[in-house]
């Protein structure tokens, strides 16, 4: 339907599609390259008689690994989101690829009482129900057998994958932090007043940040509602949001005796007296006034 060409065989029956096929493609002068992968059936529902099947998911699960953007085709005339469509869903957010929901066949069900919109809408909330990061996340409906609203699916698609792949700002990331710790402080570990002192990001793809704090660890609930008001901050949606805790380190100094050089100036306090000392015997002059007392002092150490 995309390619509005006769390219694979597909059908209702089970296992029809058993390889995951390669489509170069260009959509508005960018490369694309389609996998179209093989249905994944629970293991109970898998045809045992031979292990062509099994060959074939583990290709599906190869192709997800590797993708920008995996994109779940569901059946709409199920009207609800079945328990292996979730558990694709759970291995793709695991992968930390950005997903997109293609509700496929409205034409099968879509009347006067029930919209694309509702639907798109019920999909989204058992999405989040099961995933909370995977709230707002695109869901086209469309039908491949009439072309409605197939166009819709690649513009979706990249959106996707620029939030997917973007790097935001240091500054910026610091500044939201500065924000949403202003209106809700880290909590107290194991006693002690948690701070995050700055964020940073490590890398793109998925999007993954390094949080410095002055502790171990944060709460798994603190660190959820970071990621939640990230995400709406942010525009991250139907993806994963890696947020890692680092201990930041001490000062160097922490634990070694101070040296007290007694003052300020090149080479300290006791350099200073040798200068003060080497000046007095050179020139036989009195100090200049308001070094009297220090050049006093320091005759009486040196002589």
């Amino acid at each position: 339907a995309l390619l509005q060409q006769e390219r694979v065989i597909s059908g209702d029956r089970p296992g029809l599609t058993r390889d995951a096929i390669q489509i170069q493609w260009t959509w508005n002068d960018r490369p694309v390259q389609l996998v179209d992968t093989a249905g994944i059936r629970r293991m109970a529902k898998r045809d045992h008689s031979d292990n062509i099947e099994d060959l074939a998911v583990r290709d599906a699960m190869r192709a997800m690994k590797v993708a920008d953007v995996a994109v779940l085709v569901l059946d709409a005339d199920a009207r609800m989101l079945q328990r292996q469509e979730l558990a694709i869903a759970d291995a793709v957010v695991r992968e930390g690829r950005s997903i997109v929901v293609a509700a496929n066949k409205m034409d099968l069900l879509i009347d006067a009482e029930y919209t694309k919109e509702d639907y798109a809408m019920g999909v989204k909330d058992q999405i989040e129900k099961r995933f909370p990061m995977l709230r707002s996340t695109p869901v086209v409906p469309m039908s491949s057998l009439t072309g409605e609203s197939v166009q819709d699916l690649m513009p979706v698609v990249f959106e996707a994958r620029d939030r997917w792949s973007r790097v935001i700002n240091t500054g910026l990331l610091n500044r939201w932090l500065s924000d949403i710790t202003f209106d809700k402080s880290p909590p107290f570990v194991n006693g002690v007043q948690s701070r995050i002192k700055y964020i940073m990001q490590t890398k793109g793809r998925p999007p993954t940040f390094l949080l410095f704090c002055n502790v171990d660890a944060l709460p798994a609930s603190y660190l959820r509602f970071l990621t939640r008001n990230f995400q709406e901050s942010f525009k991250m949606y139907g993806m994963e949001v890696r947020l890692a805790v680092k201990k930041s380190a001490e000062n160097p100094y922490h634990d070694k005796e101070k040296i007290n050089r007694g003052g300020m100036g090149l080479g300290g306090r006791e350099a200073r007296k040798k200068r003060m000392i080497t000046e007095l015997k050179s020139h036989g002059k009195p100090p200049k006034k308001g070094t009297r007392r220090r050049m006093q002092r320091a005759r009486g150490r040196y002589s």
